[in-house]
């Protein structure tokens, strides 16, 4: 088992109408909030209205900052900055899904730092030493980032997405109202459940380590999110089956199931170069291509995704080649089940060797960066995979 360092300081309010509570969190923790979200379903939803009668009940100032989008802007997140500046906003929210939460992660580095450029910080071309608090209130169960230490934005201008982990990114806290998610598309649940599935496998194939409550922890958690990601998709108004999956999706990207193994997000850099070039949702650029890297790689960490089939798939099979493939085929049969894209041609989208080629590049940043902890990926490996999903 690897060293590690586990760091989890958000408080989470779980639970049916939590909303209503968040002034008395909030007030905590600043005087003046900015409250984040995206295209406006958190207003004709009435959650917006629940959210600041809390805060004026609390005697916390707040203003509205609307438009993140699902794939978050750096532009976007520079003129949140010059809002929350103006107004004085001592902490940032993010009211819906990991973008509008992302984008508060990002509005709140740029304001702590009005001096430096947000890209530059994004980087770490300037190092990041100070952020306002955040706190998110949770509306889809998908990217985990009311936990997690990570964000990702991207910039049209350079046609780059990128993530930043720092502890800066950790929220405050986390208003989680699991019965907000039944009113959303299948489309987005169905991304949701992948991305919480992605958060936790990223972290699991990782060969010669031996972490043997990490993975029953990880193992436990893809059980969960399978059997009820499927109940949730075709009835989005079981509750129970909902609180399981957005628990399921804080617990898959706080580092827990990385604990004495690390993280291996070789398959979200693939998805993050189809993303900032064809804008498409984050959870489809994963899906789509997870099958092709999974039979690309399961060779070099044969024990892992043997073990990932018997123990999260329950396969019958003592042949650990033979299982893991099963196990492979198992999983993409789920993302299809759920009517989740499992080739770039499922996306709608036909790109030549080039743009391949041109992907590939943007995943491995110009070739400067070797790809996964299984066995090193260079642009050509990340070539082969993306043509091996169309």
């Amino acid at each position: 088992m690897d060293n590690f360092k586990y760091y989890a300081p958000t408080e989470v309010i779980f639970g049916k109408d939590v909303e209503t509570q968040i002034g008395e969190t909030a007030r905590n923790v600043g005087k003046k909030a900015l409250l984040v979200y995206g295209k406006g379903s958190v207003i004709k939803s009435g959650l917006m209205d629940r959210v600041k009668k809390s805060l004026s009940e609390s005697g916390v100032e707040f203003l509205e900052f609307g438009g993140a989008k699902p794939n978050p802007t750096l532009a976007h997140a520079e003129e949140g900055v010059k809002t929350a500046l103006s107004f004085g906003a001592d902490m940032i929210i993010g009211i819906g899904g990991g973008s509008a939460i992302d984008t508060a992660k990002a509005i709140a580095h740029g304001s702590a730092n009005p001096d430096e450029k947000l890209w530059d910080l994004w980087t770490r071309k300037v190092p990041l030493t100070k952020s306002l608090p955040v706190g998110a209130v949770l509306t889809i169960a998908a990217a985990g980032s009311e936990m997690s230490d990570s964000a990702v934005l991207t910039n049209e201008e350079l046609g780059k997405k990128a993530g930043i982990n720092t502890d800066f990114n950790r929220c405050r806290f986390a208003i989680v109202n699991p019965a907000l998610g039944m009113t959303l598309p299948k489309n987005q649940i169905s991304a949701g459940v992948t991305d919480i599935m992605m958060h936790t496998m990223e972290r699991y194939f990782i060969p010669e380590s031996h972490c043997d409550m990490t993975d029953e922890i990880a193992e436990g958690l893809l059980r969960v999110v399978i059997k009820n990601g499927k109940i949730i998709v075709d009835n989005p108004s079981d509750y129970d089956a909902m609180c399981e999956v957005f628990w399921a999706s804080s617990l898959s990207h706080n580092n827990l199931t990385e604990c004495g193994r690390g993280k291996d997000f070789s398959v979200h850099k693939f998805g993050h170069a189809l993303s900032a070039k064809y804008d498409v949702t984050h959870g489809d650029s994963l899906s789509a291509v997870w099958g092709s890297w999974a039979k690309t790689l399961y060779k070099d960490a044969l024990p892992r995704f043997a073990r990932f089939a018997r123990k999260v798939w329950e396969i019958d099979e003592a042949d650990d080649e033979k299982a893991a493939v099963a196990g492979i085929d198992k999983t993409i049969e789920f993302f299809k089940s759920i009517g989740m894209p499992v080739s770039l041609s499922d996306l709608k989208i036909t790109p030549s060797d080039d743009d391949l080629k041109a992907l590939a590049m943007d995943a491995t940043m110009q070739d400067s960066v070797k790809l996964s902890r299984i066995r090193p990926i260079d642009a050509a490996a990340a070539f082969e995979i993306y043509k091996a999903a169309l």
